[in-house]
């Protein structure tokens, strides 16, 4: 199951998803967690030291590695250099899964111990020197797309995404890319902002949107929560000492959360799992294919020298069950 945090800068939502990558964690689930947040804030927050989160390999910088292998035998993608971030998947491709080992995961994760539990952290990397000035953010998460792509996940396993701040997501088709995308909103006007933008945009495109309200602090927050978002509020987060502690670097053992952010998280989970039974895998083909030829068209054929829009394979529908491609 894939899963996206969005929300407004500051709303809090590296922490919520953290906490949620813990949750799963402590289930026993197996998860993939992915920064693809620029400020690159998601590695801290699952307890890695400055030092170690430096060091984790950025996506971005092994983007010929990824296309190389993800590009497999495929007939209509003539070489690994006309791939682009919307490349959809054809008869001969490589995928991704969540459970294996690959050459993907080796180059680009690193486990991350979570008390007695670990998960495998891959993030979109900083932006550079080099980059200042000349780069845009989203060609850092171009390799995060690629791999979203390909990757082929089932039941009671998680793909979570830390995404970038605000409305940046749709300059790119990813956000079509997620079971479920949870909100993250605090109780100001300027914190159900990036909800409206969300909900506006995302309309067409059958997303599963829920609404997390954070920093709540009492009934008068989630009566205006309630009232700018209606329905789409699933569940509230309020103040945590256990939070506090992990922002001091020191956090407990996750058992000691507290007892109602837990029923939160519980509550996040239950609306993943139950948007299982509502996976539409040729819809989510059919979204791949429409965004890879707008970006074919808008820049995509020229920078490569090639025709993109053969890269797409009439027949071929991504599904949970597939034969693997050596």
């Amino acid at each position: 199951m894939k899963i996206a945090f969005v929300g407004k800068g500051g709303s809090g939502k590296t922490t919520l998803s953290s906490l949620f990558i813990r949750h799963l964690a402590s289930t026993g689930a197996p998860v993939i967690a992915v920064d693809a947040d620029i400020n690159q804030h998601l590695g801290p927050a699952l307890g890695l030291d400055e030092a170690e989160a430096a060091e984790l390999p950025a996506l971005g910088a092994r983007l010929p590695l990824i296309k190389d292998y993800l590009r497999g035998s495929n007939p209509r993608i003539a070489s690994a250099d006309t791939m682009i971030k919307t490349t959809p998947p054809g008869e001969g491709s490589r995928l991704l899964r969540v459970r294996e080992a690959n050459p993907v995961f080796d180059a680009c994760a690193r486990p991350v111990e979570l008390d007695d539990a670990t998960v495998r952290l891959m993030v979109t990397g900083p932006f550079t020197e080099a980059d200042l000035g000349v780069a845009c953010y989203h060609s850092k998460t171009g390799a995060v797309e690629l791999c979203l792509n390909h990757l082929v996940d089932g039941r009671d396993e998680y793909a979570v995404v830390d995404m970038t701040a605000g409305s940046d997501s749709f300059a790119s088709g990813m956000f079509t890319r997620f079971d479920m995308t949870f909100l993250v909103a605090e109780p100001t006007k300027k914190g159900v902002s990036v909800y409206r933008q969300y909900k506006e945009y995302a309309r067409d495109f059958g997303v599963s949107l829920a609404v997390v309200g954070n920093k709540v602090q009492g009934q008068d927050d989630i009566d205006f929560l309630r009232e700018q978002v209606g329905d789409d509020l699933l569940v509230t987060v309020g103040h945590s000492d256990w939070v506090r502690a992990m922002e001091k670097g020191r956090p407990p053992r996750f058992e000691l959360l507290e007892e109602e952010n837990r029923r939160s998280l519980q509550a996040l989970q239950a609306a993943v799992d139950g948007s299982y039974e509502r996976r539409d895998w040729e819809r989510y083909t059919s979204q791949m294919v429409h965004f890879h030829l707008k970006n074919a068209q808008s820049w995509g054929n020229e920078r490569t020298g090639a025709d993109l829009a053969a890269q797409v394979d009439p027949s071929f529908v991504l599904r949970e069950r597939m034969t693997a491609t050596a």
